[in-house]
């Protein structure tokens, strides 16, 4: 069962008879139901935040369901209200739906009608209370919630790492796929360790040659090469007192690797074209996507520098493991688009979010992010068949399903702050069967439960 069902509907008509018939239409349908004779009646039950689908008559006695639409629309724009109408007002409805209306239902209807028009306004509304509570936990996150991003396990054990770590002196592995985020959790462990105030100086080694990888690391004298004609200090003598972060370290060549452990071991280093030793001191964080204790067995790493910088290991998953975390991502993501874009920041469907959520994102985080821009500048539509095309190719159906009932599970989760028993009742689940699914799908409550930094 989805989310729809904790939206509550307000039910305003002033025939006893109509309203009495909605009423029960409604909650046969599963809804619950608040129903009023007049709009000054529902004033009081009616709050701009509340996650309520509103169904008015358009004549009411006082007020006309038309004007209070309007008066809501000032309180909440995306609030969903439903006029009904007889046949003399359909024109005016139409008008109402043009100045923000959600949409309109001519007398007489069935009770089908009814429950199709608010069934499909409350799943709206259910994603709006969604991404307003996302916005919210966003909005308030501080620290390391603010730097790393989800509320899965995984996610959660890695700020716990992180933390754990960062105000020592230890140097740092983290290992994880292309776009997984390592270098904003290297930045996390910079930022809450005691050399925050000191440079984080970064140091891609995918490419470098062993003469620039020479110079960038420990600097050169002037004339110590051809071109040399000014000296440059080293990313180790530069990040002095702070943190120096090593990304895709396993693709620094063998001999450049022999120099920079002689340079951590002695804590000293030489520019190219000089003997005059300078004293480093920095921490070392190395990012990688392969694992380096298995490069040192196959010889392609040097096991001595594995020994000397993998004391302490952060292990980043990919997205596709943690697709609980997607919605918040996406969220993020799209809102940081829309203030570089200067955007409004566009609705984000169901269907959207259950189309990122069963792709399988090979790039990741940073996969998402592009995505997210896409979205926000109105391209996301003509490629999201294009990515649950892409999902659907390599899963069988049941994991398909499971990765969403995950998705679905850990939202509510989220929602309700690791409250199974609310939990179970925003799905519509018997706590015992929730109980089950969380086991099966390996999900914690308490990892979901507010947190302070």
């Amino acid at each position: 069962m989805s989310p729809v069902r904790d939206v509550r509907v307000l039910l305003i008509e002033d025939d006893p008879d109509l309203r009495l018939a909605g009423v029960q239409a409604l909650e046969m349908g599963g809804f619950s139901v608040e129903a009023h004779e007049s709009v000054e009646a529902a004033d009081s039950a009616m709050s701009g935040q509340a996650p309520v689908v509103i169904v008015s008559d358009v004549r009411l006695p006082g007020c006309s369901g038309i004007e209070w639409q309007k008066r809501l629309h000032t309180l909440d724009p995306e609030l969903p209200v439903i006029l009904v109408t007889g046949q003399g007002d359909i024109a005016m409805a139409v008008e109402a739906m043009r100045a923000g209306a959600y949409d309109f239902i001519e007398k007489p209807f069935t009770a089908q009608r009814l429950l199709a028009v608010v069934h499909h306004a409350a799943e709206k509304r259910a994603m709006t209370m969604q991404l307003r509570s996302l916005r919210d936990q966003l909005h308030e996150a501080r620290g390391v919630h603010a730097a790393i991003i989800g509320q899965s396990e995984r996610m959660e054990r890695v700020r716990k790492t992180v933390l754990s770590l960062a105000d020592t002196p230890v140097d740092v592995v983290i290992y994880g796929e292309t776009g997984t985020g390592k270098d904003l959790v290297a930045r996390a462990l910079h930022d809450h360790s005691d050399r925050r105030q000191g440079p984080l100086v970064a140091l891609n080694c995918g490419g470098l040659t062993e003469a620039l990888a020479d110079s960038e690391l420990f600097g050169h004298e002037v004339g110590s090469f051809t071109g040399a004609v000014r000296a440059r200090v080293g990313k180790l003598e530069h990040a002095q007192r702070g943190t120096l972060f090593l990304d895709e370290i396993e693709s620094m060549p063998l001999s450049v690797q022999v120099k920079l452990l002689r340079a951590l071991q002695e804590r000293s280093i030489e520019r190219l074209g000089s003997n005059k030793p300078i004293p480093i001191d920095c921490r070392v964080i190395a990012a990688s996507k392969v694992d380096l204790k298995a490069l040192s067995d196959q010889h392609k790493f040097r096991a001595d520098l594995f020994y000397r910088i993998g004391v302490a290991f952060i292990e980043l998953p990919p997205l596709r493991e943690r697709v609980e975390d997607i919605p918040m991502l996406f969220e993020h993501f799209a809102g940081l688009a829309a203030q570089r874009y200067r955007r409004e920041l566009p609705p984000i469907g169901a269907a959207h979010l259950a189309a990122l959520m069963r792709h399988d994102w090979p790039g990741n985080v940073r996969e998402l992010r592009n995505v997210a821009d896409r979205h926000v500048l109105g391209l996301l539509d003509d490629n999201m068949a294009l990515l649950a095309g892409q999902a659907a190719d390599g899963l069988c159906l049941s994991t398909q399903m499971s990765q969403f009932e995950r998705a679905l599970i850990g939202d509510a989760l989220r929602r309700c702050q690791g409250e199974v028993a609310a939990t179970a009742k925003s799905l519509g689940l018997p706590k015992q069967t929730l109980y089950d699914k969380l086991r099966r799908l390996d999900l914690r409550p308490e990892a979901f439960k507010a947190k302070g930094d």
